[in-house]
């Protein structure tokens, strides 16, 4: 079976007892809880050391993208209400990646917290890439920000699976890659476009998978978790 430190589960959503309530029952069989913008922006930074609370360690996936200044000062917010991790985007530029690690370190209350930077997000397709004005793959976008992301400090990527190995040859084996999109065999896609299976994710160099509604939507969470930990187990 895979490392439990290995799956995070994401809180998606805006009721706080709910977001608790899965908090508290999924505690010690995940390694990693995130929050995101949806919960964040309902309920602000207490929900972060709440959850952190649980004994779970915390992913703050607020992506943040603003001029350095802003960046560094709600980096060092994020730390010090209790993340363990959180998500800039490598799009912003080597200055903004700096200030988010410097913040960090500010803000840090007896924990090191750990940035990763979004890549390509996995809800762009190579035809709204395209749209955008990106005109490259994605494997090849991604690719140049986890290495613009890497020099600027970080401690690894958000990517797609579909990226991972790509990242993986460019950045090293100790870069760490955090992978969305993750939908076991037979799940539905959701609003995701490219998505792929646990076991697939650990095949292509991922270290943590983020899933959120085939587990937090199933009668039975416990066991939809341990039923994935034995998928990814398959390919560790």
């Amino acid at each position: 079976m895979a490392d439990r430190q290995s799956l995070c589960v994401a809180l998606d959503g805006s009721d706080r007892d709910w977001i608790l309530s899965t908090a508290r029952n999924l505690a010690g069989h995940v390694g990693w809880l995130k929050i995101g913008l949806e919960a964040f922006v309902a309920h602000g930074p207490n929900l972060v050391g709440e959850v952190a609370d649980t004994g779970v360690r915390v992913f703050l996936d607020l992506k943040l993208h603003d001029i350095p200044a802003t960046v560094r000062r709600a980096s060092t917010n994020c730390a010090a209400a209790g993340a363990a991790m959180i998500t800039i985007h490598a799009s912003g530029g080597p200055a903004m990646i700096e200030a988010a690690t410097e913040g960090v370190r500010a803000g840090s209350a007896g924990v090191s917290t750990q940035v990763v930077a979004v890549t390509v997000l996995t809800s762009l397709d190579q035809t709204t890439l395209n749209e955008i004005g990106w005109n490259q793959r994605p494997e090849q976008l991604a690719g140049r920000l986890a290495l613009l992301a890497r020099d600027g400090g970080v401690d690894g990527v958000v990517s797609s699976a579909h990226e991972a190995a790509v990242i993986r040859r460019l950045c090293g084996d100790r870069f760490v890659i955090v992978t969305p999109g993750i939908r076991p065999a037979q799940s539905d896609a959701d609003d995701q476009r490219r998505v792929v299976t646990p076991a697939e994710a650990i095949q292509a160099g991922s270290n943590i998978l983020v899933i959120g509604r085939p587990i937090t939507r199933s009668p039975h969470p416990i066991q939809a978790v341990e039923s994935i930990l034995e998928e990814m187990g398959s390919q560790a």
